[in-house]
């Protein structure tokens, strides 16, 4: 018998966001913030938040309840981490941002 974290089949509000939480904290340790170096292995992490973000949007309900603002609270925080990750990830292939000194 799996814990309710774990099942799949079920939803879970828990899991989407330590798998969103995660990816960040691990996308910030491949990119070596704040040198920024380019790496395309933050890619595993963008699919993990992406992934995240889907088993959140999962619990949203159909009638509104204070649990439906919770999960759009969360829905807002996910969509700000995986563009947090997509900055890791592109920022560095962007040269002509950043000044040439």
């Amino acid at each position: 018998m799996t814990p309710a974290f774990l099942d799949l089949r079920r939803k879970s509000l828990l899991r989407g966001t330590t798998l969103v939480l995660g990816s960040l904290a691990a996308a910030f340790l491949l990119a070596h913030f704040p040198a920024n170096r380019p790496t395309l292995l933050i890619l595993i992490p963008t699919a993990t938040a992406l992934a995240g973000g889907y088993e959140t949007l999962r619990c949203v309900q159909r009638r509104w309840s204070l649990y439906h603002a919770g999960v759009m609270f969360a829905l807002y925080m996910d969509i700000m981490a995986i563009a947090m990750i997509l900055f890791l990830l592109l920022y560095p292939f962007m040269p002509w941002v950043t000044p040439h000194s």
